[in-house]
This record gives structure tokens, C-alpha cells and sequence, in this order.
């Protein structure tokens, strides 16, 4: 059994495997062929992947003898012509990507795609977009505090007092979650709003206050996601935030809904109330984001205030994220090879 790791496109840093991972593909009875250059952005160099036992060797090669392919990005379709029957497992948004999905399926290819495993407690140490999410939260609030023109703790100096930043969060899920606890070590005052009123007790127990809006729809079984509301549930909520917006220095918003548009929360109005020097950060971008002023990829400046569409942070952190996305195959790839059988 071999497993092949290429090189993610020019833009992405991460890679789906690092030399420490090597020992757990030796106890499932696989072994590792890596594309020359596949961990160098994730600080792994080929060298590194060899003294751990893996086989360095082109792109071509590797496309031709692997049986599993691991490749956190598509692939370009014309390089898997002749793959079929291989298996291709990486993060891939078959709900976004329909047309993709059948055209490998047409070519013989067997897909796993990681953002689609449930989010239970069998396969949380799989879970690709919570171990991911916890990076985005995190590197959201030092992007933010990077770009904001103030302080982030309160100062009481011979100078005078600086008043705390306000932080407002919008969604406490994974990333939510870590962006509050992020928020609250660099002293921010922090609020939160999320839909599920279960999440209330986790937000307060990490010094946040949460902002409640009564009658919305159960999302206890949505994994961790948002669900889509009503129409007077949604009204009321646009009032709470916008009051929450006009207040806030910085925004932090992670309301995604799988296989659907991203909500938009925060209204080219809403963003009129903020002062100048506000930040937004949206990490809902690639799915058309919360704003109604998001680009993905892109900083917007609009009136003095700075929005952010980035919903690829974690590659930020390429070597830690890495590490637990590859974590996460590792644990992933017994279900689906048997030592000395193949798959």
C-alpha cells in the first residue's frame, strides 16, 4: 500500500502529512511517497521525509504508483486522467463542488472528503474543520490586533487611561470559541453572539458576555454549524447586532452554513454606525462571508474601517496546522486500509 503526498497549490503552506507522522503510516502497514518540495512551506524538508522513511520523488511518479493520494486542495483534473481506481482524500466542499465530484466519479476515482465527516464523538479525532478552526480562531484575533490602531488591554499610564478594546464575536463554534479565549489573554472586553443558547454557559466561563435572542431554531444536531432561521427571528437578531456592531472595535464573525450561502449578519449599514479604525474580520469569506462587504481573500477599507475576508488562516500557521490536520488522517486512514490488504 502507498501512499502518496503532493504538493498543495502555490498559495497553500499546509501539507496533509509531516515527517512525524511517518510511525502510524508503519503500523498500518503502509508506505509514504512524497512529491519533492511537498512540506517545504510547513518547514519539512525533503531530507527530513527521508531520514523518517518516506520515498522523495516527482509529481509524475507519484501520480502513477500511489494508492491513495493525499492532497488537502483539488488536484487539477487533467493530472488524474488516468487515476482510476485510486482513492483521493483531502478537504474538498463536494457540496460546493458538485460538477468536480462527478467528473472523478466518472473517471473511477474514490474521494473522501474531510469537511463532509460527521461531527460526533467517534470521529472527532478526524475532524479536520474543528482542529483547523480552533487556528482560525486564534490567528483572527493577532490578525486583528495587528491591524487595529489601539491597544487591546486597558492601560492606566502617567499619560492617562486607554480604555480596553470591545471585541464582538459572531459564532461561539470551535473557532468562536478560541477567538474569545484569544481575545480575553490580550484583555479585550468581549461579547458574544451565537444562536444556540446551549453554548451560553461554555462563552461565559471563558469571561465573555453572551447576547440572547429569544426563539431560535434548534441547532443542537447541526454539527456545530448555524441553521437557518425565521423571518422574525432573523429580525430580531438584526437589531441585537447592529446594536452590538456600533459598539465594537473589532468583529470577528464564523457563521457558516454547510452546503449553503454564509448569512450575512452585518449589514452595509451596520458597518456605517462603526467608528473609524474598527476591524472586521470574517472567516466566513469563501462562503460569500457575513458582511455584505466581504471579498475573500481581499482587505477592504471602507470609511476607516478595515473588513477582512480570510477563510484560509490556519495556513498561517502551516507547521502547527499541519500537525493536526495530519493527526487527523492519521486517524482517518485504518478505517479505510487493513495492514497488509490494502484498502
Amino acid at each position: 500500500m502507498i501512499i502518496g503526498l503532493l504538493r498543495e497549490p502555490i498559495h497553500e503552506t499546509r501539507v496533509s502529512l509531516l515527517p512525524e507522522h511517518l510511525g502510524g503510516l508503519r503500523k498500518a502497514g503502509a508506505e509514504l511517497w512524497v512529491e519533492q518540495g511537498a512540506g517545504i512551506l510547513s518547514f519539512a524538508s525533503d531530507q527530513q521525509y527521508a531520514d523518517a522513511g518516506a520515498t522523495v520523488c516527482s509529481r509524475n511518479e507519484l501520480l502513477q504508483k500511489a494508492d491513495i493520494l493525499l492532497s488537502i486542495h483539488p488536484p487539477q483534473t487533467s493530472e488524474l486522467q488516468s487515476c482510476s481506481g485510486k482513492v483521493l482524500l483531502g478537504v474538498y466542499q463536494p457540496l460546493f463542488n458538485a460538477k468536480l465530484m462527478e467528473d472523478w466519479a466518472k473517471m473511477g476515482i474514490t474521494v473522501f472528503s474531510m469537511d463532509m465527516l460527521p461531527r460526533t464523538t467517534r470521529a472527532q479525532s478526524m475532524d479536520v474543520l474543528s482542529s483547523q478552526a480552533n487556528i482560525a480562531g486564534y490567528k483572527a484575533v493577532i490578525l486583528a490586533a495587528d491591524i487595529f490602531p489601539r491597544y487591546f488591554p486597558m492601560f492606566m499610564t502617567a499619560a492617562g487611561t486607554v480604555p480596553p478594546a470591545k471585541v464582538l464575536i459572531l459564532g461561539a463554534g470551535v473557532a468562536g470559541l478560541q477567538a474569545i479565549a484569544t481575545a480575553r489573554r490580550l484583555g479585550a472586553v468581549v461579547e458574544v453572539f451565537d444562536t444556540r443558547p446551549a453554548v451560553k454557559e461554555e462563552v461565559m466561563s471563558l469571561g465573555a458576555r453572551f447576547i440572547e435572542v429569544e426563539g431560535a431554531a434548534d441547532a443542537s444536531k447541526a454539527g456545530g454549524y448555524a441553521v437557518e432561521q425565521s423571518a422574525e427571528f432573523m429580525a430580531r437578531q438584526q437589531a441585537k447586532i447592529a446594536e452590538a456592531v456600533a459598539k465594537a472595535d473589532i468583529v470577528i464573525s464564523t457563521a457558516q452554513i454547510p452546503g449553503k450561502k454564509a448569512p450575512i449578519l452585518i449589514t452595509q449599514k451596520m458597518i456605517d454606525a462603526m467608528r473609524a479604525g474598527s476591524v472586521i474580520i470574517d472567516l466566513a469569506a469563501a462562503t460569500g462571508g457575513n458582511t455584505e462587504l466581504t471579498k475573500n481573500g481581499e482587505r477592504v477599507q471602507y470609511h476607516g474601517i478595515c473588513i477582512v475576508g480570510d477563510s484560509a488562516l490556519p495556513s498561517r500557521q502551516p507547521a502547527d496546522a499541519s500537525k493536526m490536520y495530519g493527526k487527523n488522517i492519521l486517524n482517518f486512514l485504518p478505517l479505510i486500509i487493513q495492514k497488509d490488504k490494502g484498502f
